[in-house]
């Protein structure tokens, strides 16, 4: 994979976050920066020692996470990655999202705050309220130790007259692809589909049944040249392709789930199409459901909500 030069890691992170992250900068020959954010200290905020002047509690932990910092990079270094690190103040998620957009990254990388399973989400609160507003993809692992991922999965939704939904639909298959072929992983290409007014078809003394059949034939029959056409423009190798009837937010995890996924891809922009609104229904049930690892990427033309003076 040749598409990121300038990685954002979120500190603390497990041991496969890591190895990941520097894995895609050796690839990629790309930047990578640690960052840390810490909430700001309430309370009691001076310490005091007999003959000694007064030092901001703050401060030391600042200093104590920069120091911890330099421990966890030196590694890193000497694998011949370019790194930097950052520890900050205030809100992870605004702190973060400001990294992103005043250094540029193209992406950035965390671990998941859950461990997921059958009681728990996977996803908290802090990498939620960065695939709604961060501008960048956003790869959040599932704590695991295996090296490398078996099966990954692309979520896709063709349409044959939306440019910047295709655009995002083939940068989708581009890294899931690219993926699959750097950790000799399966990869599964999805679509949920539906057919529009079904329920309107079927009530009482509109549409005979030979003729709802006939519709609902003629649909899938274009999803089918959709979709076959978008694996085709942008997936070289071999693929496993799943056009299941339904809606997303129940098909994508199922398939996740029943195909023992480890990674999906997908987009998390609304339909809609509203600037810094990215983030639909769709997609927080999707992501509510899975249990597995999730990099989310959104249109070129996604505007963060979140401003800065």
């Amino acid at each position: 994979m040749k598409r990121f030069k300038n990685i954002l890691l979120v500190y603390p992170c497990d041991q496969a976050t890591l190895d990941r992250a520097t894995s895609l900068a050796q690839n990629n020959h790309a930047r990578l920066k640690f960052i840390r954010v810490e909430r700001e200290l309430t309370g009691t905020s001076l310490i005091t020692a007999a003959g000694s002047p007064a030092i901001e509690l703050q401060d030391l932990v600042i200093k104590e996470y920069q120091s911890q910092l330099k421990d966890v990079v030196a590694p890193v270094k000497k694998e011949g990655v370019r790194v930097s690190t950052k520890v900050v103040i205030g809100t992870p998620f605004l702190e973060i999202i400001r990294e992103v957009i005043v250094e540029k990254h193209d992406l950035m990388i965390m671990t998941a705050e859950g461990h997921g399973g059958l009681k728990e989400r996977l996803f908290g609160s802090t990498s939620l309220h960065l695939m709604r507003k961060c501008p960048c993809p956003l790869w959040v692992m599932k704590p695991t130790k295996r090296k490398r991922f078996l099966r990954i999965m692309a979520a896709v939704d063709p349409e044959p007259f939306d440019d910047s939904r295709n655009a995002l639909n083939a940068l989708i298959l581009q890294l899931a692809a690219s993926l699959a072929h750097q950790d000799s992983a399966e990869l599964h290409v999805a679509h949920a589909w539906t057919m529009v007014g079904e329920s309107l078809l079927r009530g009482p003394g509109r549409f005979t049944e030979p003729e709802i059949q006939g519709y609902f034939q003629e649909e899938m029959r274009k999803h089918h040249e959709l979709l076959n056409t978008l694996i085709a423009e942008h997936i070289d190798g071999i693929a496993k392709v799943h056009m299941v009837k339904g809606l997303a937010e129940f098909v994508i995890p199922d398939l996740a789930k029943s195909e023992k996924v480890d990674l999906l891809v997908m987009g998390t922009v609304c339909r809609t199409g509203i600037p810094g609104f990215f983030i639909g229904n769709t997609a927080e049930k999707i992501l509510d459901e899975v249990d597995c690892s999730v990099l989310t990427v959104k249109p070129d033309a996604f505007q963060s909500p979140v401003k800065f003076d």
